[in-house]
């Protein structure tokens, strides 16, 4: 078993090339032992590999057995969890007649099912140490509902009551629930190449969002923020 005490823990969920990927580099160059959540685990055992104390596990998020099964995993292996980053944002564009409850019920899971059943794996623990930091990676979609994002948007919007209702009841406990709100386009390799027309600064910079996301984590109980937004200056708001 892993030392409880030598290293703090974070679990990133929904490791990509993107913002997942720096979620992972940044909390491991503070220290952390980083456990990398994926369905496949692809890119993050190689990223992992790079990483001082990082494992990779393959999990789907809203399947509450995997869930469980990982979560006893990381805490054998890692040690208890410090910081749980809910990173998952599956993108369904549709309108209304053409999205399909299949693809509705997907978003609702992986936004919200999977924000949930993570969440109360790491609960328990923060509340008997009186520490520890939940952190939603949210969208402006969950405050607006646009033509074809009739499936991501209440995802979405479930997503941030969800976390305001756990901020409510868990800060108290002294444990941070916050929730980050991206708006805009991620630097990826793959929106780049969608949009290879685009400015450097059209996008948002995974690196950048990650070194917000250790500020708040960092933060004083006294001045905790929910709810914090991140967008390019180029974006239209």
């Amino acid at each position: 078993m892993a030392s409880q005490t030598s290293k703090p823990v974070c679990v990133v969920v929904g490791v990509g090339p993107g913002n997942g990927a720096a979620f992972a580099r940044r909390f491991a160059s503070e220290g952390y032992r980083v456990a990398l959540l994926a369905r496949s685990t692809e890119l993050t055992t190689a990223l992992a590999a790079k990483l001082d104390g990082a494992r990779a596990y393959a999990c789907d998020v809203t399947d509450a057995a995997a869930v469980a099964c990982t979560f006893e995993a990381i805490r054998l292996e890692l040690g208890d969890v410090d910081i749980l980053v809910y990173n998952p944002g599956v993108g369904v564009w549709a309108n209304i007649e053409e999205i399909t409850a299949d693809a509705f019920e997907t978003s609702w899971r992986a936004n919200v099912f999977g924000a949930l059943l993570t969440s109360k794996q790491v609960i328990p623990t923060m509340k008997r140490n009186k520490r520890g930091c939940i952190v939603f990676i949210g969208a402006t979609a969950s405050r607006r509902g646009g033509a074809r994002t009739a499936a991501f948007a209440p995802a979405k919007a479930a997503q941030k009551s969800l976390a305001e209702s756990m901020a409510r009841h868990l800060w108290p406990a002294g444990v941070h629930v916050a929730l980050v709100i991206l708006d805009g386009v991620v630097d990826t390799p793959a929106t780049r190449k969608m949009m290879s027309d685009k400015p450097d600064s059209y996008f948002i910079k995974p690196d950048d969002v990650a070194e917000s996301v250790i500020w708040l984590t960092r933060q004083k109980p006294s001045a905790w923020s929910f709810e914090i937004e991140m967008r390019p200056f180029s974006e239209v708001w």
